[in-house]
């Protein structure tokens, strides 16, 4: 689950990075700091950028997790400091929620 969490958040950031000018590089993705004094987003980008998570969450995987909750911000560790903590976030959420992402199914003809 873990890389297929981090393969969403990936093209998202491909996604983001179109409309920059100091783009977010993802070779290290799980340790890029999304919020803070090192964070590579402000508060409205950081809102944005987690919105186009939840939207690629649901269109992918047929997950519905609120990033913006106040569950999420109050939790005692912050989910928008660095990718990882956002990506082990996503899965406790899917966890509690015991719904597990929808695997792609299709089959492709030769």
């Amino acid at each position: 689950m873990r890389d297929q969490l981090l393969k969403l958040i990936t093209n998202v950031v491909d996604e983001v990075n179109e409309t920059r000018s100091e783009k977010i590089s993802t070779k290290d993705l799980l340790d890029v700091a999304l919020y803070g004094d090192a964070g590579v987003f402000d508060s409205l980008q950081l809102v944005n950028f987690l919105g186009l998570v939840e939207e690629a969450l649901e269109d992918e995987l047929e997950v519905e997790i609120s990033l913006t909750s106040e569950k999420a911000v109050s939790t005692r560790i912050n989910p928008f400091s660095r990718i990882s903590r956002l990506i082990d976030y996503i899965e406790q959420e899917i966890q509690l929620e015991g719904a597990e992402p929808v695997q792609d199914t299709t089959i492709k003809l030769a």
